[in-house]
């Protein structure tokens, strides 16, 4: 397996992301506010295999064309970071009704494999993970060492198994205090927030990396 040069990078910046609360951070919250930490972890565990599927997938996909292509090396970087800025900007102007729908709890628990299949989909479906995965994730690969589609399936392996430990993480806090998060609103609101400020952040350094590189270049 071939591993890039930035690796150390790419974990800085997949520690970000994966700590900043999207889709898949607010739906471990609200499981673990609505049934505890239990149900919240086999979340995280249905979310972490829909992950490194959606990385595998990626990088078989994307990487030949990036091998290959300049121009589409540059449409991902400026394309991904867009939409990153539009996911923090759209997370910060309904970050009142997201927060309703964390604190909502529904008396029937889903089982195990529900919870598991559940927590796969909204990965599946999850336009951050897509984007870091088409987008971000490239700029740390060495074209220059060999086969792009193994650097991509080793990167988006670590980000699957840092996705698991954090999601967990979350899912242990939010279930411990769920209490405290379900009975203040604003709280839940200031999360959701301080998500879209990271994910506006990390868009805005996608696109500066494309554009120091266009000069460069």
């Amino acid at each position: 397996m071939i591993v890039p040069s930035r690796l150390w990078e790419y974990v800085a910046s997949s520690l970000i992301i994966v700590l900043a609360p999207g889709p898949s951070v607010l739906f471990i919250v609200a499981r673990a506010i609505s049934w505890g930490r239990k149900t919240a972890l086999f979340t995280v565990l249905g979310n972490a295999i829909g992950t490194l599927i959606l990385s595998a997938l990626v990088a078989v996909g994307l990487g030949p064309v990036l091998q290959r292509s300049d121009l589409a090396y540059a449409i991902v970087q400026w394309g991904g970071g867009a939409y990153l800025i539009y996911l923090g900007i759209d997370a910060i102007r309904h970050r009142h009704t997201h927060a309703a729908n964390m604190s909502s709890v529904t008396t029937e628990q889903p089982s195990s494999l529900t919870t598991m299949r559940q927590g796969l989909w909204v990965a599946l479906l999850n336009p951050k993970i897509l984007v870091f995965n088409a987008a971000v994730l490239p700029q740390f690969i060495d074209r220059d060492r060999g086969s792009v589609t193994a650097q991509l399936l080793l990167l988006g392996t670590i980000f699957a198994v840092m996705c698991l430990v954090c999601d967990g993480s979350w899912g242990i806090l939010a279930g411990t205090a769920r209490d405290w998060l379900a009975t203040d609103a604003s709280r839940l609101v200031k999360l959701r927030t301080i998500g879209g400020v990271v994910m506006v952040t990390l868009g805005s350094l996608v696109i500066s990396a494309a554009i120091r590189h266009l000069l460069v270049n």
